[in-house]
């Protein structure tokens, strides 16, 4: 391919100004304080219950907007702009999801933890299963973090490393350092409060970001008929057929699990959730959290839009600006917004505000989960309450470390970033089972829990791995949407097609079912087998099981209501407690 143009000029155009390298310090430096704060001058936390829950002490909006800013990670804020642009606005229909999650997670999934107040849910399957089932998820789930937390990372550095022209083995393990020190001092509650700054931060810039940008198109109008007239404006898609790589069924319904499996069955969300002192003000922040995912989806969506808006005539791909479609966002603002001098910085400190956020969750949630799944059972002597956090810190250390030394291995493996969210996709599925398995059947046992989870993951796994290989030997692909280079303003020559008598090989059926319907694939096969395996095996007695582990609609309309059922603690543990029948 061969165009006219200084291509040197143009890159030392699209670098970071002093005043965009200040912004974006400012806001690490902002973050780096307040888990300073937290972790010298606030409360002490004494206990861990103090470090991973707060206290129980935390207010509605903070939680909120950290529940928000964690949902929405730096994949989401720069994936979702170059999803919209590639593919059209089917995957906007995404967003329309979460009411119906959050009403879901209100009545079915939350009180049963809120209930409980177990400090790691995967506590919640030894008290419904055994050890055996909790050990498992909880493996399951942190395999899956380990993998996705260096991905989350690794995308906006890589757009980072672009403005500012520095390799992204340097900075990434800055930032990440940074983010497991404020992680370690403070505990849950600097999660929160730096999750609120990050928040509004990758608010306040991405609304300034889509005002420029319609200034610069002419308004909505364009924004719309350019959209429209490249195809991008994707909507009623009704076909049923799962091998479609979007429809607006697939969206909807393999949408709604996923984000249910992240929301319901999520350490880290629950955890925050159980920071709050009244069920009460768990519905406020679960409603906040429903519209301000709405808000930031379609931000992130609509800068989609705007952008193709922008490069309708233009591609910068096809020409070369960019390599790689994740760097369509970064480029977008360092083109449009350079005129005003610290907005990109604001912008990208934005983005890395969501992998911030989304990093420290995870960091405080996997330590949780490792001390009280892993390490606690493995001591035999009783610790003291500043022991058990001085270790639950140091593990949030070791977490951290194997994550940035990961990011390493993310920039040497082109294809592992697809294959990583789609198999922490398939972990999600698995979990999400369990935790549905537990709560809604009674009649499902240990057997049927572990070895449904287990043909799940194995199942999954073999589909995620058939289609990355049918993907890298091009026997699977999505074609993108036609683009254009009519409007460069330099001489563009594309190379000729290559065209074969032969034609490619397909996929194997299975491997084409859409990576929209992994977490429910997951799920389904879970709950299926898991009953399956139950009705053959000896069912649990449900008369002695207590009702406070099953969903409010199971424990109301099939559990025997003649017994009255307690959580107390006993030499460290917890343990159920049955009075006589009144």
């Amino acid at each position: 391919m061969n165009f006219t143009m200084d291509t040197t000029e143009d890159a030392t155009r699209l670098l970071f100004g002093w005043l965009d390298i200040c912004f974006f310090i400012l806001m690490l430096a902002l973050s780096t304080l307040i888990g300073v704060y937290f972790g010298f001058w606030g409360k002490k936390e004494d206990s861990p219950q103090e470090y991973l829950l707060g206290g129980k002490t935390m207010n509605t909006l903070p939680v909120a907007v950290s529940l928000v800013a964690s949902l929405v990670s730096g994949i989401t804020v720069m994936g979702d702009p170059s999803e919209i642009y590639n593919y059209g606005t089917l995957f906007w229909l995404s967003c329309f999801c979460a009411p119906f999650v959050g009403i879901l997670n209100n009545y079915f999934y939350l009180p049963v933890f809120y209930e409980l107040q177990i400090t790691s849910i995967y506590e919640y399957l030894q008290l419904r299963f055994n050890r055996s089932v909790r050990v498992m998820a909880s493996v399951l789930c942190t395999v899956g973090m380990f993998f996705y937390i260096p991905i989350v990372m690794y995308v906006p550095a890589l757009a980072l490393s672009q403005v500012i022209g520095i390799n992204i083995h340097y900075i990434t393990p800055i930032i990440c350092i940074i983010c497991i020190f404020y992680t370690m001092l403070g505990g849950i509650k600097a999660v929160i409060w730096t999750d609120f700054l990050q928040g509004v931060v990758m608010v306040v810039a991405s609304l300034a970001v889509i005002a420029l940008g319609l200034v610069h198109v002419g308004g909505f109008v364009p924004v719309w008929e350019r959209s429209r007239d490249g195809g991008r404006i994707r909507i009623f898609e009704m076909s049923l057929s799962p091998f479609e790589r979007m429809t607006f069924w697939n969206v909807f319904i393999g949408g709604t699990s996923s984000w249910l499996g992240i929301l319901a069955a999520n350490q880290g969300m629950v955890q925050k959730f159980l920071s709050l002192p009244s069920y009460a003000k768990v519905r406020k922040s679960l409603m906040f959290l429903v519209f301000g995912t709405l808000l930031i989806k379609c931000l992130t969506c609509f800068m989609g839009l705007i952008i193709y808006a922008t490069y309708y005539d233009c591609d910068p791909m096809d020409t070369k600006a960019i390599s790689r479609s994740d760097q369509l966002l970064a480029y977008y603002v360092m083109d449009i917004a350079s005129a005003i001098p610290g907005l990109p910085g604001l912008f990208m400190a934005g983005i890395f505000s969501a992998s911030l956020s989304t990093m420290s969750s995870a960091l405080n949630s996997l330590g949780a989960t490792l001390f009280e799944d892993f390490v606690r059972p493995c001591l035999k002597i009783k610790l003291s309450d500043k022991t058990s956090n001085n270790i639950i810190k140091l593990l949030v250390i070791i977490i951290g470390a194997v994550c940035v030394i990961m990011v390493f291995f993310v920039d040497k493996v082109g294809g592992i970033v697809q294959l990583a969210m789609s198999t922490n996709g398939v972990a999600s599925g698995a979990s999400f089972g369990l935790f549905t398995f537990g709560m809604f059947y009674p009649r499902g046992n240990s057997k049927g829990a572990l070895i449904g989870s287990i043909v799940s993951l194995l199942f999954m796994g073999w589909i995620v791995f058939g289609a990355q290989k049918a993907f890298a030997d091009g026997t699977l692909s999505y074609p993108k949407l036609p683009t254009s280079t009519e409007g460069c303003g330099f001489n563009l020559t594309l190379p000729e097609p290559i065209v074969t008598d032969i034609p490619p090989e397909e996929a194997f059926v299975l491997f084409r079912i859409s990576f929209m319907y992994y977490t429910l694939m997951g799920f389904m096969i879970m709950f299926l087998v898991g009953m399956i395996v139950s009705i053959f095996t000896e069912s649990p007695n449900i008369e002695e099981m207590n009702p406070n582990l099953f969903t409010p609609i199971i424990r109301k309309n099939f559990l025997c209501k003649k017994q009255k059922f307690e959580m107390k603690v006993v030499d460290g543990k917890k343990v159920l407690y049955t009075s006589p029948s009144e």
